[in-house]
């Protein structure tokens, strides 16, 4: 595929393959609040009568038709795992063994309530028998073998510098809130939160045995040491800066910057090569550093102990999951229940053996058809953005030369690897919940640390097929769409094609504009982290990006809280240059063709739009708004709908809105980026 050439698509098959075009599924018209104006508020019009019809389940955060289609998919996992798991007699290392089995130990609430702490306690006993730092520094090995990652984590991933090769990267982590702010912030909800963390704290190491002074004062241990990790950290906003994060270093290098951390048995017991690598955060690292030296041999091990509770407390009996799920999905994210138990189990699954259980998700749920619909629709989005690269008045011929070059070298996966990842060896059995849970843990970790120093393995998925998302990865330049999305309202075989633009295409022009929005544009066609802009368009790109962090800057979610624009510059960027590119791509879809059917009254240039709507538009609890607008670079739905289209002349022609309509931001306060 030449993704160079000039014109975008002709005639095309089209997307629904329904012969009768009246068979086709449109827009959910029964979904529309009639009562609002499209050109007032398009969020409320779109599908306000079916968020009104439709509260948010006690168990959920947020509500729409998609998220719904997401839990739904759950009970697809739920009818596949109690399948296998009602049988005994699968081979061991079988796919159908090793999520039956777990899901099945999962499954066994009786045992699981039984154990209540044994098993965790040798490991605690363990960092109770710690005697010094050096014991300190192999426990924490020990933990990140387990995906415990304090106070720090190491990882692979692609050279942002030489991105055909994968290097160890070291990241700042080990804070038990939600970001640096929540620790140093002195508004009202940050000190709150504080607040709410520390009993947190203090319930939780009691239910492991701890009195109810030893409690208060172990919390205070804890937050004292992540308080003076968190203002080591960088924040939200410099860390979607690639260049914040970028500082490769030589295994001398690193021991130099951090003397007293025992890199080399860290290393050897990790099975890393002491070679080339990338420290996220040099200055977080130097506060771990001091706190090696400088911290109490005993608050070490209540930290230890702290992080080993939180991280294992959804995986243990009632109190301890009760706990956990009070603070971090109740009291931040505003959930009223937790989920049935079913679902927390397939969830589990999903998550340690996510490509096992994904391979029989796909072969009862992902028809080849559906993959080659979605082959067409990234193809047309592709050239479109071709075609709007090409069109842009304000870049430069070099510029647009390396921004087609990038896109020239794009590589999109759809629902599933080429090659699963082999399970075979993971002992997972049926009477072992937390057992399996460590084993799928260290699978995984291991299997990612055998990337480090091998040249990149461009078939590997970050997601897993049943995940209901996409991404973009700029180091490999792809774009990936697991199964678990392309189901209605985002794609469907039996929609019209203005429905499939709108929803599912303009998700695939978001994650094609990533390579293009203000992280993305960092990345050159290979991948390196390298400028490819003349000083002029740079400049013209991020006065046009800064047009955008204004916009989103007036939003506010409740009086006081607003968005914070460079947080999520990126997202916006991306939800308008996806909204272009799929109206693009449709329009031109449609060359050639009998005219598309209109229906409930309502244009295929109608559909368009209120298919994105209806697919983005979530209704969200106050507690998880405000949870995104400090720490998601997504912003709230509301925001998401109105925010992108309200930029595009195309959405005003379409409904005739006038220029002074809510809807419509005028020449001279349009943002237009791509």
């Amino acid at each position: 595929m030449n993704l160079l050439t000039p014109c975008l698509i002709l005639a095309v098959a089209p997307v629904a393959t329904a012969a009768d075009p009246a068979a086709l599924r449109g827009i959910e018209t029964g979904d529309l609040d009639r009562g609002v104006e499209a050109c007032t508020d398009f969020y409320q019009f779109a599908n306000g009568a079916w968020r009104a019809a439709n509260p948010i389940p006690a168990s959920m955060t947020r509500w729409s038709r998609r998220w719904q289609a997401g839990e739904a998919a759950k009970e697809r996992l739920k009818g596949i795992l109690d399948e296998v798991s009602a049988s005994r007699s699968w081979a061991p290392g079988s796919v159908e063994q090793l999520i039956g089995d777990h899901y099945a130990s999962c499954m066994d609430e009786a045992r699981i309530e039984g154990l209540g702490l044994a098993p965790l306690k040798p490991l605690l006993a363990d960092v109770d028998g710690l005697r010094d730092v050096a014991g300190v520094q192999r426990m924490i090995a020990r933990f990140h073998g387990m995906a415990v990652s304090v106070p720090f984590g190491v990882a692979s991933s692609p050279d942002n510098h030489e991105p055909s090769q994968v290097i160890a990267t070291v990241y700042a982590a080990g804070l038990g809130l939600p970001d640096r702010d929540y620790y140093v912030k002195t508004e009202p909800r940050f000190q709150e939160a504080r607040e709410k963390y520390r009993a947190h704290v203090a319930r939780m190491v009691r239910l492991a045995g701890l009195g109810e002074a030893e409690a208060r004062s172990a919390a205070e241990t804890v937050f004292a040491m992540e308080k003076a990790l968190a203002e080591s950290s960088l924040d939200n906003v410099a860390l979607r800066d690639p260049t914040a994060t970028d500082h490769k270093m030589n295994f001398a290098d690193l021991q130099e910057l951090t003397p007293r951390i025992d890199w080399a048995g860290y290393f050897e017991a990790a099975r890393i090569a002491r070679a080339d690598l990338n420290v996220q955060e040099p200055k977080f690292l130097q506060a771990v550093d001091r706190q090696l030296a400088e911290t109490p041999l005993a608050a070490w091990k209540t930290y230890l102990k702290w992080h080993l509770l939180r991280a294992a407390s959804p995986s243990l009996s009632a109190p301890f999951v009760e706990e956990s799920f009070d603070f971090y999905s109740r009291y931040l994210g505003g959930a009223r229940e937790m989920k049935p138990r079913w679902k927390r189990c397939a969830e589990s699954t999903d998550a340690l053996l996510g490509e096992a259980l994904g391979r029989k998700y796909v072969e009862k749920y992902f028809p080849p058809e559906a993959k080659a619909r979605m082959q067409e629709l990234v193809k047309n989005l592709l050239l479109a953005m071709g075609d709007t690269i090409r069109g842009l008045e304000w870049m430069g011929e070099d510029t647009k030369k390396k921004a087609l070059e990038k896109l020239s070298t794009f590589n999109p996966k759809i629902g599933y690897p080429d090659a699963w990842k082999d399970y075979s060896a993971v002992p997972i059995r049926r009477d072992a919940y937390w057992a399996n849970v460590v084993a799928g843990s260290r699978y995984n970790v291991e299997d990612d640390r055998r990337q480090i120093g091998k040249p990149v393995d461009r078939g590997r998925w970050g997601m897993t097929p049943p995940t209901s998302d996409a991404y973009y990865n700029p180091l490999l330049n792809e774009i990936v769409f697991p199964a678990g999305i392309l189901q209605p309202p985002a794609f469907s075989m039996d929609a019209v094609d203005a429905v499939n633009y709108g929803a599912i295409g303009v998700v695939i022009g978001h994650e094609v504009s990533h390579g293009f929005d203000d992280q993305g544009a960092q990345y050159d066609a290979q991948g390196r982290l390298q400028n490819w802009w003349t000083e002029a368009d740079l400049k013209k790109f991020q006065q046009r990006g800064q047009c955008v962090v204004d916009q989103f800057e007036g939003y506010f979610i409740e009086p006081g809280i607003h968005h914070n624009g460079k947080l999520v510059l990126g997202e916006s960027i991306g939800d308008y240059a996806g909204a272009r590119i799929a109206y693009r791509a449709f329009q031109k879809s449609r060359e050639g063709r009998p005219p598309a059917p209109t229906i409930g009254g309502f244009t295929p240039e109608h559909q368009f739009f209120i298919a994105w709507g209806q697919f983005r538009g979530d209704a969200a609890r106050p507690e998880f708004q405000r949870l995104m607008v400090q720490s998601d670079p997504h912003p709230v739905a509301k925001y998401r709908v109105i925010g992108s289209i309200s930029n595009m002349p195309e959405f005003q022609e379409a409904f005739a809105c006038p220029a002074d309509a809510p809807m419509v931001r005028l020449p001279g306060k349009r943002c237009e980026v791509w």
